[in-house]
């Protein structure tokens, strides 16, 4: 398997800008993940990696080898888009078989090859039937069988499992990763949902509505340690609180207005941190303890008043407001059947954090 490497990559549409100087490296054998909003870019840098779309600047390099201008037919890059794009006339052998066909391949290496690949996919059983005779998950195995008979060194996936039932989706997330796995086929998958690429993916990288790379990094380092309030607001749910930043040297602190001055946690010092500055602390909210009685031995402390309850199932999220203007959300695991303390609305409790979990980011 080779990697891929995107150089100063560069797409346009009419006036507007889709990819924005993109650079990036996709290592090889790689489960890894494109996550953005929609209309960042996300599904055009799929295509131009596949040669169905030409960049208006940069190159794109498949190991060593330029293939920027290279057929789509020639670059060993298969992909399986959001809606499978099966024949819906041909069955699930003749479907699976198609590429095959096209390359004509001996007809008995053909038949050995699909039969081989369906059983793995546990679709021996379907072989004669058509796309339209199948269920969500078959099919999106069918299209998955039909990209990877013909061994490509890369496959790119554009939200293969955006169709499926939530139940189904999980279920299909683990069958991709254990493919890949055995495979040891660099896997590029394009999605918005964080769920998803948080599941699947070795490295992820973020994108913007600018069409540009925000971060890129394993999916614990993107989550812990986002580099901006995008990502941090993006990738999960977080609590941004804006203010100014003090004593960075030492104990560094953040100002917020009508609220405090609260410890937080610099992982590494940026050119754009100097004390004064404006600056956001981002505050998980499953790294927020919650109680009707006072704590002791924690650096940052809140009274705030709940204003809203939602059961979750695994966990319970309090909405509470803190001095009649500012709303922090707060997950608690549910552990037990019956928990020891039961908050109720308009409960006035204490909020408290380690210093480690208040992560600063700039404005």
């Amino acid at each position: 398997m080779r990697s891929i490497r995107l150089k100063e990559m560069t797409k346009s549409q009419g006036e507007g800008l889709i990819l924005n100087k993109i650079n990036l490296t996709i290592p090889s054998g790689e489960f890894f993940a494109l996550l953005g909003p929609s209309g960042c870019g996300k599904t055009t840098l799929l295509r131009l990696i596949a040669g169905f779309e030409k960049p208006d600047g940069g190159i794109i390099y498949l190991g060593n080898t330029d293939i920027t201008s290279l057929p789509v037919n020639k670059r060993k890059i298969n992909i399986v888009f959001q809606n499978y794009a099966l024949f819906p006339h041909l069955n699930v052998f003749n479907n699976v078989a198609y590429s095959l066909l096209i390359q004509k391949i001996p007809k008995e290496e053909i038949e050995q090859r699909v039969i081989k690949i369906l059983k793995a996919f546990h679709l021996e059983n379907h072989i004669f039937k058509l796309p339209s005779q199948l269920s969500g998950g078959q099919q999106q195995r069918v299209a998955l069988a039909r990209a990877i008979i013909n061994e490509p060194e890369v496959l790119l996936l554009d939200e293969p499992l955006a169709a499926l039932d939530f139940k189904l989706r999980e279920k299909m997330l683990i069958e991709l990763i254990d493919l890949q796995a055995k495979l040891k086929t660099t896997f590029v998958y394009v999605t918005h949902d964080q769920f998803e690429a948080l599941t699947v993916a070795d490295h992820m990288a973020i994108m913007n509505h600018e069409g540009e790379i925000e971060q890129i990094g394993t999916p614990k380092e993107i989550y812990e340690f986002p580099v901006s309030s995008f990502v941090a607001k993006f990738v999960g749910t977080t609590n941004i609180l804006n203010g100014t930043l003090l004593n960075i040297d030492s104990n560094p602190e953040i100002d917020i207005p009508h609220m405090g001055q609260f410890k937080v946690y610099i992982p590494q010092k940026k050119e754009w941190m100097y004390e004064g500055c404006e600056a956001a602390m981002s505050l998980r909210p499953e790294k927020i303890f919650i109680s009707k009685k006072p704590v002791e031995n924690f650096a940052n402390t809140l009274k705030g008043v709940v204003s809203q309850i939602v059961y979750h199932g695994r966990s319970t999220q309090y909405n509470v407001i803190i001095n009649n203007q500012f709303k922090l959300q707060v997950f608690e695991q549910n552990e037990e059947h019956f928990v020891q303390e039961d908050i109720d609305y308009d409960d006035e409790v204490f909020l408290y954090w380690q210093v480690k979990n208040a992560l600063l980011l700039e404005n």
